[in-house]
């Protein structure tokens, strides 16, 4: 089992930039470094959709094209996190965002595939 804990929201202008961090807690005898991690989004009135994905051992990763080339995903195994990078930001970028978990072996853009979330963190960028 994985807790999950959003950190690093706030205010940007468009064209600024903002670090999300997600700190995992994961129940011995299972590891950080057994589940793959995604960031996914929920702006006012819509579905929550995916933003990024990142592979186990952090040599792959997958973007939505909305913010590939601005976005970057990472992890630490070491330190049980995952972050989001997120570079010449758009008012379009408001919304809240979610940092999933899931023990699967590929990297997976479907929300229903993810088994932990995060209570979110709210980013809001400003034009």
């Amino acid at each position: 089992q994985v807790q999950l804990v959003e950190s690093g929201g706030g205010l940007a202008q468009a064209g600024g930039s903002l670090r999300l961090s997600c700190a995992a807690s994961v129940r011995t005898p299972s590891t950080f470094s057994g589940y793959r991690m995604g960031w996914f989004r929920q702006a006012p009135g819509k579905e929550r959709e995916f933003v990024a994905t990142i592979s186990r051992n952090g040599g792959s990763s997958y973007y939505a094209y909305t913010v590939r080339g601005r976005f970057t995903i990472s992890r630490d195994n070491a330190k049980n996190a995952v972050y989001l990078q997120m570079n010449s930001l758009k008012p379009e970028d408001t919304a809240v965002y979610y940092c999933s978990a899931d023990g699967g072996q590929y990297l997976q853009t479907r929300e229903s595939e993810y088994d932990y979330w995060g209570q979110g963190t709210q980013v809001t960028v400003s034009s």
